[in-house]
């Protein structure tokens, strides 16, 4: 039973999961820095974002790397080399050796000078048109286009 004169409980947090060594920035930097575009992907001009799971012993080595969902193209290799040459802080919990499962996901985007420009193609011929019967001066001769839009 809860006093009013009791102290409010904290919850305590007795396992400590590993992090990346500077933070969640550094490990973004780290994946750019070292992220290795597929020419295959490059090729068929594939974007989008490989999902992994992998686990964190306490001495900070990757290990059990999985692809939960993938792009191919040779993405989801890269993501699995990127996962590999991670190292995190070795944790400290109290003599309990354990595993911390991550997960994370790397986004493949195309470098600019390879992505393709978004527009319309037009292409259109002018085909000269016969005089309609009905037409108020079949004296002046008439034309008409034709726009495809591909």
């Amino acid at each position: 039973m809860k006093r009013s004169n009791d102290k409010p409980h904290k919850d305590k947090k007795f396992l400590i999961l590993p992090t990346y060594p500077g933070g969640k920035q550094a490990f973004l930097n780290f994946i750019t820095e070292n992220l290795r575009y597929p020419k295959e992907a490059l090729r068929n001009n594939i974007e989008g974002t490989v999902y992994l799971e992998y686990s964190v012993d306490n001495i900070g080595t990757v290990a059990d790397e999985t692809i939960i969902h993938g792009l191919g193209y040779g993405c989801d290799e890269e993501a699995l080399r990127l996962v590999r040459l991670l190292n995190y802080d070795p944790v400290r919990n109290r003599g309990v050796k354990m595993k911390a499962k991550m997960k994370t996901r790397i986004r493949f985007e195309l470098p600019e000078s390879v992505r393709p420009q978004p527009g319309i193609n037009l292409n259109y011929m002018s085909v000269p048109s016969t005089p309609k019967e009905n037409a108020e001066d079949p004296s002046q001769p008439g034309y008409s286009y034709t726009i495809t839009l591909d």
